[in-house]
């Protein structure tokens, strides 16, 4: 099997996809079905497979997370009760940093393992590895959630939401990234998708109610939260600027209307003389000129009596027709 170790790009901010990796890191489950099916979708998603001679097994699991390879060191000892290795080195590009690998040798039940996580099958009396989901482990709901929760510790990464919304899972192989995306179908309302990348593909969700949504099946309910503030802040952000964007267009739009009356009364008053019009029209007309800046709304509790809103903006319009046929 080739590990398919996550493609890290710098559009991603690796701090928020770090704080989710370190809170599901915390995650033990209780039921054995879901630790074997946690266990193999991480081993699945970040191991590759040696041959360690004699036609044995030797397992490697990569990432550069120290909590969430404590987290399956713990785990794995505790559901195969073998004792792993832990290698540490440095990742292909220099400014990724460290690189932590368990290790599980022939010693240590490695072929068992690989057969019980639903890698290792045999066929036609020949052993063979398999490049999907192991249908077996992922029957019930809480193993289905346990297994993309290792996934995702895997190969997995969150864009912060201040930024962006994205969430990713790569793999090396297009059928891996098909049961994936099968897999997390099952959930309600999440429909991800598969992107081609250059290493390989990425199963992925770009909505962020789906990401929300995932990130609290996978267990992260603090960055659920965190995720869901940043949505609300988001939101409310952009209706203030909205309200915003609304009342300087509506300023705007009064400003230039005014302008406009002026133009007309200046025009009645250049060609015929205001007196030349009826009490009310001149009382509007002189008004205006007095309070240029004055909405229709205070115009009208400046008349007396007191007009409404749509009665000054009656007279106005009136006063435009009259400048309009000189």
């Amino acid at each position: 099997m080739e590990g398919a170790l996550i493609v890290r790009r710098k559009s991603f901010d690796m701090s928020f996809a770090s704080e989710t990796k370190n809170e599901l890191a915390r995650i033990t489950p209780e039921k054995k079905c879901c630790m074997i099916a946690e266990i193999a979708g991480f081993m699945r998603f970040a191991g590759s497979i040696g041959l360690a001679g004699g036609g044995k097994f030797r397992i490697s699991m990569t990432t550069p997370n120290n909590a969430v390879v404590r987290h399956y060191k713990s785990l794995i000892g505790k559901y195969f009760k073998v004792d792993t290795d832990i290698g540490v080195g440095m990742a292909e590009s220099f400014d990724r940093g460290k690189q932590y690998t368990i290790t599980i040798d022939p010693d240590n039940n490695s072929e068992m393992i690989l057969r019980e996580a639903g890698i290792l099958m045999v066929r036609e009396g020949m052993n063979s590895i398999s490049d999907g989901i192991y249908e077996g482990l992922i029957r019930t709901k809480c193993c289905r959630k346990a297994y993309l929760r290792g996934a995702f510790l895997a190969a997995g990464t969150v864009a912060n939401p201040e930024k962006s919304y994205h969430l990713e899972i790569s793999t090396t192989s297009q059928l891996l990234a098909r049961d994936l995306r099968r897999l997390i179908n099952t959930f309600d309302d999440i429909t991800p998708r598969i992107v081609t990348r250059r290493k390989g593909y990425g199963v992925y969700l770009k909505a962020r109610d789906q990401i929300a949504d995932t990130l609290a099946i996978m267990g992260a309910s603090g960055q659920y939260f965190e995720f869901q503030d940043v949505m609300m802040k988001k939101d409310l952000m952009n209706h203030t600027h909205r309200a915003d964007n609304l009342d300087n267009a509506n300023i705007d739009k009064a400003i230039r209307a005014a302008g406009e009356q002026l133009d007309w009364i200046r025009r009645i008053e250049e060609k015929k003389g205001l007196d030349s019009l009826s009490a009310k029209l001149q009382e509007v007309a002189r008004l205006r000129l007095d309070h240029p800046d004055a909405g229709l709304e205070e115009l009208g509790q400046m008349l007396d009596p007191p007009l409404s809103k749509s009665g000054v903006n009656g007279r106005l319009r009136r006063l435009g027709e009259i400048a309009r046929n000189l």
